[in-house]
């Protein structure tokens, strides 16, 4: 592995070692494939990973405003794995659908007539999908595993391809950038990396919290005097939390580690699946309240509040019809 600029470079062995070091707060629920479109091809030399990096991370800075580079990784063409933003922070790389997601950005125009994907990038990108949906349990499917164009530019809402959309991953990224393309060409391949690795099992009756303080620090004792965890940064504003365990007033958020924040500073959620074709969302707790929004089936979402048969998005004035979501027990 090599550091510069902030930014950690790994092959995909390093990748996936490291991966399974990590111990990460916030509940991740998706994983987002994109690509660059610019840079590609044309920008790589073989050895320009970390000045391409933070070029990237200039411009989304400085042009888009944003608070530090979009992605958490970038696959380049020879297969390495740079690291983007901090994986407690959300990504900004597709709005308004970032929310419990780890965001890929592969280098390259993988549009029909663009790059042809070459063979050290393709298996590296199997490979750390795969990391990802064995670390956080995640199932091969369009829902755990996510391409940009499925949803609408302005709002964020999943149109699976429909509306004003981004072609992004790329209308030739293992096959195309539609869902049935996903089905047919990608997760196949993820999920024959899987085989004869099963799936860590969920923990039964698992509870989550939603971060409400813009910054909360884990400790690693339930009390304030308790030294900061010195292998995992503080935790942000909306990341929600698997709870383990919990101790005058305090949350244990990892299962292996003496990993601690303070409960005051949460806000306990359910999670749920919707179970409706397209499920509304509303602006208060009632038809007579504005749209807002869709949900697709099998979307998963965390709820902070119930009210007269409604239900509220954690931290967000968003509210959903019980009957229509089922509740994970």
């Amino acid at each position: 592995m090599e550091s510069k600029y902030g930014f950690l470079k790994m092959t995909i062995g390093e990748f996936e070692a490291w991966m399974n070091t990590l111990h990460i707060a916030r509940t991740i629920l998706t994983v987002q494939q994109h690509h660059t479109w610019v840079p590609n091809y044309d920008h790589f030399d073989g050895s320009n990973h970390f000045e391409r990096q933070l070029a990237m991370k200039n411009h989304h800075v400085g042009a888009n405003g944003w608070s530090d580079i979009g992605q958490h990784f970038t696959i380049f063409p020879d297969g390495i794995i740079l690291t983007g933003r901090s994986l407690e922070a959300t990504p900004a790389c597709i709005y308004g659908a970032n929310q419990h997601s780890i965001c890929f950005e592969h280098l390259g125009d993988f549009d029909q007539g663009g790059d042809q994907m070459r063979l050290e990038q393709r298996n590296a990108i199997i490979r750390a999908t795969a990391v990802i949906c064995r670390k956080f349990n995640l199932p091969i499917n369009p829902f755990s595993i996510v391409y940009h164009h499925w949803y609408e530019l302005g709002t964020g809402r999943r149109t699976n391809g429909s509306g004003s959309t981004k072609s992004c991953p790329g209308t030739n990224f293992f096959g195309g950038n539609k869902v049935e393309d996903f089905q047919k060409y990608f997760a196949p391949l993820v999920q024959a990396e899987l085989t004869g690795g099963a799936l860590p099992p969920i923990p039964p009756s698992m509870k989550y919290a939603v971060v409400t303080a813009n910054i909360l620090n884990v400790r690693t004792a339930p009390k304030g005097s308790a030294s900061k965890a010195s292998d995992r940064p503080p935790v942000e504003r909306g990341a929600v939390l698997r709870i383990y365990d919990e101790s005058n007033g305090w949350l244990k958020i990892s299962k292996s580690q003496s990993h601690w924040v303070y409960g005051r500073y949460t806000e306990s959620v359910d999670r749920a699946t919707v179970n409706a074709s397209v499920l509304r969302v509303r602006s208060g707790p009632g038809t007579n309240f504005s749209i807002v929004g869709t949900l697709p089936k099998s979307e998963e979402v965390f709820i902070a509040e119930e009210k007269s048969g409604w239900c509220k998005l954690a931290l967000e004035e968003k509210w959903l019809s019980k009957q229509y979501l089922d509740f994970v027990a």
